[in-house]
C-alpha cells in the first residue's frame, strides 16, 4: 500500500488540484511529466518543476532540499513521495498508470532503497534533459511557474 508522506499542503497549492513535483533536469522525470500528459485525459493534473522558486519552496516546506532533489512527489489531497507517488499517480491517470501498481508488492523498505539508488544515479542511468523545453503546448500548459 503507498504510504502517505504528509497531510499538510503548502498554502501556495491549495486549490490547484494534483500535483506532481519532479526534478525538471531529469530525463526520466521528463518522460513521467509526458506520461502523465498523455494518461491525464481531465487536464487536471499539474506539473511542478522542483528548479522554479514555487518548487523549491514547496521541497522546503516538507523538509526536502531542492538543490540535489532526489525525491518525486505528488500531492493530491494527501502528498506521497517517490515511488509511493507514483503509484498513486499511476492509479489516479488509469491506463498505463496501472503498470506501476505492481510496485506495491515490494516490500516498502525494498521500495525505498531501489527508488534512492535510482534517483541518486538518475543522470547517468538516464541522462539529462530540460522539461521546461519541451515544446508541446498542452504540456506545456500544465507547468506551474
Amino acid at each position: 500500500m503507498p504510504r502517505v508522506f504528509s497531510r499538510d499542503i503548502p498554502p501556495a497549492l491549495d486549490g490547484l488540484g494534483p500535483v506532481a513535483v519532479m526534478d525538471a533536469t531529469c530525463a526520466i522525470c521528463s518522460f513521467g511529466a509526458r506520461m502523465i500528459h498523455r494518461l491525464d485525459r481531465t487536464g487536471a493534473v499539474r506539473i511542478l518543476p522542483v528548479q522554479t522558486d514555487l518548487g523549491a519552496e514547496v521541497l522546503r516546506f516538507y523538509g526536502l532540499t531542492p538543490y540535489d532533489p532526489e525525491t518525486w512527489l505528488f500531492i493530491d489531497g494527501a502528498v506521497w513521495r517517490d515511488f509511493d507517488a507514483m503509484i498513486v499517480a499511476g492509479a489516479k491517470m488509469g491506463g498505463l498508470g496501472y503498470l506501476l501498481t505492481p510496485l506495491r508488492l515490494l516490500p516498502a523498505f525494498i521500495r525505498d532503497w531501489l527508488y534512492r539508488r535510482l534517483a541518486r544515479n538518475r543522470y547517468a542511468l538516464f541522462g539529462r534533459a530540460d522539461l521546461c523545453a519541451i515544446p508541446d503546448p498542452g504540456l506545456r500548459a500544465r507547468l506551474l511557474p
